[in-house]
């Protein structure tokens, strides 16, 4: 979760994004979208990750892919699916992760996520990893809240849980 916190931070620094009172903004579409390649690399992105952003960036602008349209008259969850995973560089995991964070959906099995498997592997008293299998296997119970539940283990993991 730092690295991301971190990466995001790099990107509002990046677009240099300011409120009229000074204060730096989170970037739209638009901004990220006309950030030269070299500006995301430097701030931390690898080359494919900036190449997937940018690309999103630019569908996003463009209304081809209409988050905003999507927060008002949501779809459904199969249609953003669908239309997020065609795009080179999205997966399961950025689409389920967008879905909770974006829309509220709480479904989405974030089985793939490093710190839901540490969380089920320190649950579960194991040395060993957990695969994405067991994890996927293990939340599957608990639709339509899986995405709730792997909350729940990503908060289990942090030092203020305890």
């Amino acid at each position: 979760m730092a690295a991301a916190v971190s990466l995001r931070r790099k990107l509002i620094l990046a677009t240099n994004l300011r409120h009229s009172s000074g204060l730096r903004c989170y970037p739209g579409a638009e901004q990220i979208a006309a950030l030269p390649p070299q500006a995301l690399r430097q701030a931390g992105f690898s080359a494919a990750k900036t190449q997937t952003l940018q690309a999103v960036a630019d569908l996003v602008a463009e209304g081809a892919v209409p988050l905003d349209a999507w927060a008002l008259h949501f779809p459904g969850e199969q249609a953003v699916r669908e239309q997020l995973l065609a795009i080179r560089g999205i997966g399961p995991w950025t689409v389920n992760y967008t879905l909770l964070r974006g829309y509220g959906w709480l479904d989405g099995s974030l089985h793939g996520d490093a710190a839901v498997r540490r969380g089920l592997q320190t649950l579960w008293g194991r040395p060993d990893k957990v695969s994405q299998q067991e994890a996927e296997d293990w939340l599957a119970p608990f639709s339509p809240w899986r995405a709730l539940v792997g909350a729940h283990l990503w908060a289990a993991q942090s030092s203020t849980a305890y």
